[in-house]
């Protein structure tokens, strides 16, 4: 009951346990990666209240981690009242159904690839991002669908009388039948809307706008970044994941040159690899763009890890390759001292704050750059009838010149090599 007398309506947060292990070699260390994990828990509606650490050189097959653990585990759940319990790691099917077994109804064991496709079940908001993540979700159930009817199954084997229909393999076999069917029909879903998505991309190549991607760690400020440049209300949050969709905004760059500028879906470490392949058409607009900007929060003390662990997805999805330029986001909150010598040991990137705006003139000249660096310089005479190919020049160009003749102006401009084709019938020089 609130002071006010008034009963609170607020769900109560699950208590959660984390559970982490050291693996010694190549990977994060295990506090920052369980701190990650409990930002997870809390973007998913938990509040993380202990956690429990092991050191090992590889997973035990049966229980994920060592027998003393899971009895100091069990421990824990009883004497703390929890809820929920969060492995940091992909556990296998029969290493969940142990644990579960282990620590007794009603309390859950899942672990991170589980936890994020919660949250993307959270925030998927189009139509496209719902299906996806559907899709991710039912292909890592169908393999615990076993367990979750283990129940069933102890009263198929006892024997004697209700025991020989075989309710809960027979219900197994249905549950598997319809989930794999429901996974069928999202992929054909998908590839529709994929289909369309790639007539967009097709209108946007033929558009002859240069296309720049933003690719980053979640909650690195991409979306933050793309409302800074272009002006638009593109939904931002300081929360892990709070934008899945894909939002295309266009932007003029300083002398009247426009662009597209898609905000991506934000990556993280141990991204479960079915949630890369669902979103592997969302993804494409980073496959299909002439620049990606990676964009890094500089202030997180991660932030190496985090464009390492970037670079992997961009690799896993054919990215890998792609002409990239590094955006540090979060300058302001940087010491000047500690910031004067990042920017000495990275020449090349961008220094930049989507809150304040500090090096928004080096982000857009540095667009402007690369998109300027494969130009052609030419002379032309386009005839009056030709309107959308001059208006197409002036747009995606840099005019130098421009002189109105009787049949048709005559330009002397910089454009975009691919734009060449369309205008070599009327090329002068």
């Amino acid at each position: 009951m609130a002071k006010s007398g008034f009963i609170s309506t607020a769900p109560v947060p699950e208590r959660a346990l984390l559970v982490g292990v050291d693996w010694r070699v190549g990977s994060w260390p295990t506090d920052r990666s369980l701190d990650e994990l409990d930002r997870l828990a809390h973007t998913a509606g938990g509040e993380a209240v202990a956690r429990l650490t092991q050191r090992l050189d590889k997973p035990i097959p049966k229980s994920f981690i060592g027998s003393g653990k899971v009895e100091e585990l069990v421990r824990m759940v009883h004497s703390l009242d929890i809820d929920v319990v969060i492995f940091d790691d992909e556990l296998s099917p029969s290493q969940q159904s142990y644990l579960e077994k282990a620590v007794g109804d009603p309390v859950k064991i899942i672990d991170r690839t589980a936890l994020i496709l919660d949250i993307f079940g959270l925030h998927a908001k189009t139509r496209e991002g719902r299906l996806q993540v559907q899709l991710a979700q039912l292909q890592y159930l169908l393999p615990r669908l076993r367990g979750m009817w283990s129940h069933l199954a102890k009263e198929q084997t006892r024997g004697g009388i209700g025991s020989r229909f075989g309710q809960g393999e027979s219900q197994l076999e249905v549950d598997r039948r319809l989930i794999r069917n429901k996974i069928s029909a999202l992929r054909k879903q998908l590839k529709l809307i994929e289909k369309r998505r790639g007539v967009q991309s097709k209108d946007r190549l033929e558009s002859s706008a240069y296309r720049v991607a933003l690719a980053g760690y979640t909650n690195a400020g991409k979306s933050t970044l793309l409302n800074r440049l272009t002006g638009s209300d593109v939904f931002a949050q300081d929360k892990l994941f709070a934008t899945l969709d894909p939002t295309t905004r266009a932007y003029a760059l300083p002398g009247g040159r426009l662009i597209t500028v898609t905000d991506t879906v934000g990556f993280i470490q141990k991204l479960p690899h079915g949630l890369v392949e669902a979103f592997k058409s969302t993804l494409s607009e980073v496959n299909n763009a002439d620049l990606i900007l990676k964009v890094v929060d500089i202030s997180d003390e991660d932030w190496t890890r985090q464009m390492d662990a970037v670079d992997s997805v961009l690799s896993e999805i054919g990215a890998g390759d792609k002409l990239s330029v590094t955006v540090f986001n979060k300058v302001d909150l940087l010491d000047p001292m500690e910031l004067t010598v990042l920017k000495s040991r990275y020449p090349d990137s961008i220094f930049f704050s989507a809150l304040t705006g500090e090096g928004t003139d080096s982000l857009t000249c540095g667009i402007a750059n690369e998109a300027s660096s494969c130009d052609t310089m030419l002379s032309a005479t386009i005839p009056y009838r030709e309107a959308a190919l001059i208006s197409m020049i002036r747009e995606q160009g840099q005019v130098v010149h421009e002189e109105f003749l009787g049949d048709g102006v005559r330009l002397a401009a910089r454009i975009p090599s691919r734009i060449v084709p369309c205008i070599e019938p009327y090329i002068t020089e």
